[in-house]
């Protein structure tokens, strides 16, 4: 581990220089064709002196080659540089990634596709519905028997440690997060704020008065001072699920090994009466933008920070802010509707020592304060057109923000099974309400304004039972 730490330090000061020696020379970098960023992505190349790579000698993976079936690559692409846990790997283990590309839409069908044929395929992404329905059908080997090597006792995943045990499945962890990522976001204009005189969410979110009491308040407000011939509107976006998992509640329970049913419980109910009064009042407006809107018009964007930059550059003079979704008043703690960032370790696979290897390397990248840093660094560089159009930025502020939602110390992030099975529970079939899954139903269908339901009571007696019928085949 002493060995690890110092290498990833050397990676890190060697980034961190080639970043620094390239603030000096913006303006050249700028001025390509071919590149859309003040600073070019080999300015925060990773490497290091090859006398230094002596590494962690608890594992032996030299010459090993992991066959990573995905719809992305994590070997460089496009002149980029390969990532820092990619350089632990390959540079300190010796140790290779091999990409088997997979379209988005059959990337299940062809993993299934090469299980039951017998090909060699070791590792792939995390997503909802890895557990159960990957595990029961038997796509995935738990990462137990690997937890000593990834040291998962030790202080390197301390502050993971309950998100881990929240996705454990009969009594075992196929999925091991080693980050926090996408978190479901509120992004404002202090500008428009100040305008309207109402509050800062993120002053009242660092006071601990950020919920939902102060978020509909300020709706109302908005909309409500709207002036003649002048339609306002209180928010825009995704943020149903958001809702549901502020209260800390989950729509599927999970305990003793036994799934249940929890659609009756009064926090769920609280959630959904939410979005039945936020849609009554139509405070919503329910069009896809994509960015905060830059017509002053909506109080309140909902997304994933992976929106931030781009509503930035269609804000530039909007002073942007971001915050997460507001707590439930009786929430205990605050609760964040979030991603995870993890790997599967795929049934059969030769190479368990490997894949678990590999996440180990993304989770000292995730950690080793030298390389946030740079992580940093990166995060900050304004990404523009050919023609030097500003296309996205983010600002420290807003970076350092966003960083500290994504610490499990200052928020808990949920995850609810009943993303994770199947198309009936969570799919999007043709995305009507007939035919989308129930957890995309209970976090829209209110929001929506659906003509096939006009309550929550009405909303809940529709898909109860199938809850049960779907929880039953995860019991068996």
């Amino acid at each position: 581990m002493n060995n690890l730490k110092k290498m990833l330090a050397g990676l890190a000061a060697v980034s961190m220089l080639m970043a620094a020696v390239s603030c000096g020379d913006s303006a050249s970098s700028s001025s390509s064709e071919n590149n859309e960023h003040y600073k070019s992505e080999d300015e925060f190349a990773v490497s290091a002196d090859e006398e230094e790579l002596k590494g962690d000698t608890s594992v032996d993976i030299s010459g090993q080659e992991v066959v990573w079936l995905a719809d992305y690559d994590l070997n460089p692409q496009n002149n980029n540089d390969r990532s820092v846990a990619l350089s632990l790997f390959e540079d300190v283990y010796g140790a290779k990634i091999k990409f088997v590309s997979a379209d988005s839409n059959e990337k299940f069908s062809t993993l299934a596709n090469m299980i039951l044929s017998g090909d060699e395929v070791d590792m792939f992404p995390y997503e909802w519905d890895a557990v159960p329905n990957g595990v029961v059908k038997d796509q995935y080997e738990p990462m137990d028997p690997y937890f000593d090597l990834m040291e998962i006792d030790s202080d390197l995943w301390s502050d993971m440690e309950d998100v881990i045990d929240m996705f454990e499945y009969n009594g075992n962890h196929y999925v091991v997060p080693y980050a926090i990522s996408d978190p479901l976001l509120i992004t404002y204009s202090r500008k428009l704020m100040e305008a309207e005189g109402l509050d800062d969410p993120y002053e009242l979110y660092e006071d601990g008065e950020w919920d939902w009491d102060s978020f509909m308040s300020m709706m109302n407000s908005f909309v409500s001072g709207a002036a003649d011939g002048q339609t306002r509107y209180g928010i825009n976006g995704w943020f149903g699920q958001a809702i549901i998992q502020s209260t800390g509640h989950t729509i599927v329970n999970y305990e003793d090994g036994v799934f249940t049913n929890n659609i009756d419980d009064p926090e769920i109910e609280k959630a959904e009466l939410l979005m039945e009064e936020i849609a009554s009042k139509h405070l919503y407006y329910p069009d896809w933008i994509g960015y905060f809107p830059d017509d002053q018009s909506t109080l309140f964007f909902a997304m994933a920070d992976w929106a931030l930059g781009a509503s930035n550059a269609k804000n530039p003079d909007g002073d942007l802010m971001v915050v997460p979704f507001p707590k439930a008043p009786d929430a205990d703690e605050n609760y964040l509707c979030a991603n995870f960032a993890a790997k599967m370790l795929i049934k059969n696979s030769k190479k368990g020592e490997a894949v678990a290897t590999y996440i180990k390397c993304e989770r000292l990248a995730a950690t080793d304060e030298e390389y946030r840093d740079v992580a940093r660094q990166k995060a900050l560089v304004v990404e523009k057109t050919a023609a030097g159009i500003v296309k996205s930025y983010v600002t420290e502020e807003q970076y350092d923000a966003i960083q500290s939602y994504l610490d499990p110390s200052n928020t808990t992030p949920m995850f609810d099974f009943g993303y994770g099975m199947g198309e009936r529970m969570y799919g999007d079939g043709e995305y009507t309400y007939e035919t989308r899954g129930v957890m995309n139903n209970l976090t829209t269908a209110l929001l929506e304004g659906n003509e096939a339901v006009d309550s929550w009571a009405a909303l809940r007696d529709s898909w109860t039972g199938v809850i049960d019928t779907e929880i039953a085949k995860f019991n068996k």
